[in-house]
């Protein structure tokens, strides 16, 4: 298990520009892929994001054997108190799916709660992924992978898809992660970072 954790701090954010669903409780969100894409690079970049804005946070993959273009499970839990609970994730308040084709073979809503937030790298609109897969939440979409392709030059979305998920929820702020990106990813964190305020600007959430 990869684990994350910090002294206790406070949420500071712009209210003007940033919709915070969820605050002062514990947050848990659930990252579905496939191996190679980055969905637990994704989950740590989060994990380090929340713990610089001076929560707890934990992120860790799904145990069992990985390998490359097969489903990968990516969990985080973000928290202003100390996280006891180390086991996965089952019923998450955020849902997170880098790849579309996985909506046709994994139940990847399984869980989530009423109330909860769906984030989804499409091309099609809120209207008919509802009608398509029934989905019956708060919904955020984005085509990640075009933005992937034309600022990263390669279809792996996982920062693409934090902005997504910032815009849908407000969790951590975008700034918070500038420093975990370019930590990660150095050379390219410039591309990175600018793929994930992309998305963030282009994601379309739907209540």
């Amino acid at each position: 298990m990869r684990a994350f954790e910090s002294l206790q701090g406070r949420f500071f954010g712009d209210e003007e520009e940033v919709r915070v669903v969820v605050i002062n409780r514990l947050v848990e969100i659930r990252w579905h892929g496939r191996g190679g894409q980055g969905a637990v690079t994704s989950a740590e970049l989060l994990a380090q994001a929340a713990i610089s804005e001076g929560k707890y946070a934990q992120a860790f993959p799904s145990f069992g054997p990985e390998r490359r273009g097969a489903p990968v499970l990516a969990f985080v839990r973000t928290s202003d108190e100390p996280i006891r609970i180390r086991a996965g994730i089952t019923e998450p308040d955020v849902v997170v799916v880098l790849d579309p084709s996985l909506l046709r073979i994994i139940d990847v809503t399984s869980g989530l709660k009423d109330g909860g937030t769906f984030v989804v790298n499409t091309r099609k609109s809120a209207e008919e992924i509802r009608a398509e897969f029934g989905i019956k939440w708060r919904l955020a979409t984005i085509d990640a992978t075009k933005i992937a392709q034309e600022l990263l030059g390669v279809p792996i979305t996982n920062t693409t898809m934090i902005g997504a998920l910032l815009k849908a929820t407000g969790v951590v702020s975008l700034e918070s992660l500038v420093e975990p990106v370019n930590k990660r990813f150095r050379r390219l964190a410039d591309r990175n970072i600018n793929a994930m305020k992309r998305a963030y600007e282009e994601t379309i959430v739907k209540e």
